[in-house]
């Protein structure tokens, strides 16, 4: 077993043991992949202010996200078809989640349903992330689901209506479960971990959906259902429906723009994410940390602020909150650690981020992640 000591090990590690389809649905981009790689690079641009002999005893990385106490501003970001990275995906790293003391956000198209998240975590509230569909009928019941299994919050995301391309999706023709061309058998035998794994449960297709659509008892191919299904007349007024419907804790993910800041606060949610989807979706946008400053500066205390996207450290992470976000996600850096290590390689992905938050923030001269602000930063582009 290699010496694991930051996220980029486990990205490694999970190429070789995770099929290619799937390995490449989580690591990579819509059309040229500029936005997908400028997440990450324009935290490098963002730099910290070194401060010494203060006293560094009693650090604390704990807060809250919406209200909900969290050992550190991070939460696990819905990751399609995460059961596909490894055996049961979503249940492993909502164990993981619970254990190490942050949020857990299922996708709706997850291969693990809600209700199986729920059971194995022992009805621990975790969140769920919401598509929104024409079949209004089946969005209804999908919150109700939610509401049964005890989610603590919905997070609706709102830059989805249509489905970017990502060209390696096509040229693998991703599908779940994966379609036995010869390709594929010949790629998936050189993966005999994950196989044997795959061969021990029962939960290999989009579980929140089979069986819970009028038609639809089986679902291969995830853009076949997207163009059918995903409603791109999705608008502001279906926001308020979805609200009033579910009747708990909101959070709007896919913001870019201050003016959709502005109608996110209008909106009643109680947070909003600055996210481009993992530069997934418009090739081309800012990367969320940039365009993360002039959303807090819109928006003030008037309603929480995330972000996510290209956070692979806990650098990332103290960058983002020193810039105004009062949370983060991780997408690619828990399903790397998850297709490497299932279970124990999500939690070596948070020991990694929280470590790595824990001693820069400690560097700049603070012990406790609420007094972070833009002060443990130079003067710069940011």
């Amino acid at each position: 077993m290699p010496i694991i000591t930051n996220i980029e090990d486990l990205r490694l590690l999970a190429k070789r043991r995770v099929p290619r389809m799937f390995y490449d649905y989580a690591d990579c981009g819509s059309w040229t992949e500029s936005t997908y790689r400028a997440n990450e690079a324009d935290f490098d641009r963002i730099l910290l202010r070194q401060r010494v002999a203060v006293n560094l005893e009693n650090r604390s990385t704990r807060t809250t996200m919406i209200g909900q106490e969290v050992a550190m501003p991070v939460a696990i970001a819905p990751v399609g078809l995460t059961g596909m990275q490894h055996a049961d995906g979503e249940i492993l790293t909502a164990l993981a989640a619970k254990k190490f003391g942050i949020p857990f956000t299922l996708s709706t198209m997850s291969i693990c349903s809600i209700e199986d998240v729920a059971q194995a975590t022992g009805n621990h509230p975790f969140w769920f992330q919401l598509y929104v569909m024409k079949d209004r009928d089946f969005i209804e019941r999908l919150i109700d689901r939610a509401k049964a299994a005890r989610c603590s919050a919905l997070m609706l995301t709102l830059d989805l209506q249509i489905l970017g391309q990502r060209h390696k999706d096509i040229k693998n023709g991703l599908s779940a479960p994966p379609k036995l061309t010869l390709p594929n058998i010949l790629n998936m035998m050189t993966k005999p971990r994950w196989g044997l794994g795959m061969l021990g449960t029962q939960r290999r297709e989009f579980r929140n959906i089979v069986g819970h659509v009028k038609g639809v008892e089986n679902m291969g191919s995830l853009s076949e259902w997207t163009s059918k299904q995903f409603d791109p007349s999705l608008s502001w007024n279906d926001v308020e429906w979805i609200k009033k419907r579910w009747g708990g804790k909101l959070i709007l993910k896919g913001i870019q723009d201050p003016e959709d800041a502005r109608l996110a606060v209008e909106s009643g949610a109680d947070a909003l994410i600055v996210s481009n989807h993992g530069g997934r979706q418009l090739d081309g946008a800012p990367s969320s940390i940039s365009a993360l400053p002039e959303i807090v500066e819109t928006v003030g205390s008037r309603i929480e602020v995330h972000m996510d996207g290209g956070i692979r450290s806990g650098q990332h992470v103290l960058k983002a909150i020193a810039l105004g976000a009062k949370g983060t996600y991780i997408g690619r850096a828990f399903v790397y650690g998850l297709g490497a290590m299932g279970e124990q390689g999500v939690t070596k992905a948070l020991e990694i981020i929280q470590k790595e938050l824990d001693l820069s923030m400690a560097f700049c001269g603070r012990t406790d992640i609420r007094t972070v602000d833009r002060s443990i930063l130079l003067p710069g582009p940011h």
